[in-house]
């Protein structure tokens, strides 16, 4: 074979097998870094319960039914990923629905993450989980019904955007100072025992909108999608932080992404600041001014009308002058600063958070 010819062919076998390699190594990449769709239902089926056997499997079509074909007239929240529905079993019992939305491929994560989260933990002051639905795309999260609806319910005018389901609200009914109070102890101790375990769950997204009252006003923590377990590090990475504007530690805003417990202990001190004052922790009326002070961040607007003591100025005005005094807001206040603090080592842990709250009757 002439030399030329030989080098031709050379060089066209090194082409192809060129071309073949870096095709495999496209491939490879692409399917790496193509996003994980929902895992097929059938995987939802071995979830257990610690030792009390495995998590209620419920006939999508009894839900369908009990829901009136998840009907707008039965939405009673909105959750990251999904909507909220009121319900009623064949067994007669009421529940809520929690239904992920069909093209929340990542909401998917968090479906699975409450589901396993919740079948770990039975508290008082934690919503309890009686059961899921799986079927094709529809993935639904069955949990008790609790009678007096979300605390951002009673904080706010919600009714625009979920059927109220706070049956014994009546027109002109607010949350007194007592109970306002025996609200935060509840998720205090909630958060309390999420952090005591062995490997913390922490919750991540602590906000008005998820604490649930029963009819006795007994706070319960719900929403677990974005929960996690600290492992030995005592800290959980994560890509992206997680959580509600407003809430979020400055920490997760400047880039630190790891859920840590003084994460959660921010998040319920403004939870703390939003109760009593009765005010939202970002004010869509931006820029707007009271007193001469910005209202658009209540983290700021607390800490400007402390800098000048004008503590009952920030009560809601729907809570009667009466029911408190002076040196209970001071020293309601004094725990917000505490729990609020933009540097995480400052911030008390729960349990002692718990003891200055019980101080406060």
């Amino acid at each position: 074979m002439e030399p030329l010819l030989q080098n031709i062919l050379v060089a066209i076998g090194g082409f192809f097998l060129l071309m073949i390699f870096t095709f495999a190594v496209v491939y490879k990449c692409r399917k790496e870094q193509a996003p994980r769709r929902a895992a097929p239902a059938t995987e939802l089926t071995s979830v257990t319960v610690g030792e009390s056997g495995t998590l209620n499997r419920i006939d999508m079509g009894e839900l369908v039914r009990a829901t009136r074909d998840f009907s707008p007239d039965l939405l009673i929240g909105r959750g990251h990923f999904g909507l909220v529905y009121r319900a009623r079993l064949s067994s007669g019992v009421h529940v809520a629905v929690k239904k992920l939305a069909p093209d929340a491929f990542q909401g998917f994560r968090e479906f699975r993450a409450e589901m396993e989260t919740l079948v770990k933990i039975q508290h008082e002051n934690i919503v309890k989980i009686l059961g899921y639905s799986a079927a094709g795309s529809d993935l639904v999260l069955i949990y008790e019904f609790v009678e007096n609806g979300s605390l951002d319910q009673w904080l706010y005018d919600t009714s625009s955007s979920t059927h109220d389901v706070a049956e014994s609200r009546k027109s002109g009914q607010h949350l007194n100072w007592k109970t306002r109070i025996k609200i935060i102890q509840g998720v205090a101790r909630g958060l309390a025992y999420l952090h005591s375990f062995e490997s913390p769950i922490i919750h991540r997204d602590i906000k008005s909108s998820n604490i649930l009252l029963d009819i006795k006003f007994r706070a319960r923590i719900t929403d677990f999608g974005f929960a996690r377990q600290m492992k030995e590090s005592h800290s959980h990475f994560s890509t992206e932080a997680a959580g509600t504007m407003g809430y979020m530690p400055p920490e997760y805003i400047q880039g630190c992404t790891k859920a840590t417990k003084s994460g959660d202990i921010y998040s319920f001190g403004v939870l703390m600041m939003e109760i009593i004052t009765g005010r939202r922790p970002i004010n869509p009326s931006t820029g707007k001014f009271e007193n001469g002070y910005d209202i658009s961040i209540l983290t700021k607007w607390v800490a400007n009308m402390m800098s000048q003591k004008r503590y009952i100025e920030m009560v809601d005005l729907n809570i009667s002058r009466k029911d408190f005094s002076e040196s209970d807001v001071i020293n309601y206040f004094a725990i917000v600063t505490r729990c609020a603090s933009v540097h995480p080592k400052s911030r008390p842990t729960i349990n002692h958070v718990i003891g200055m709250l019980e101080q406060l009757g």
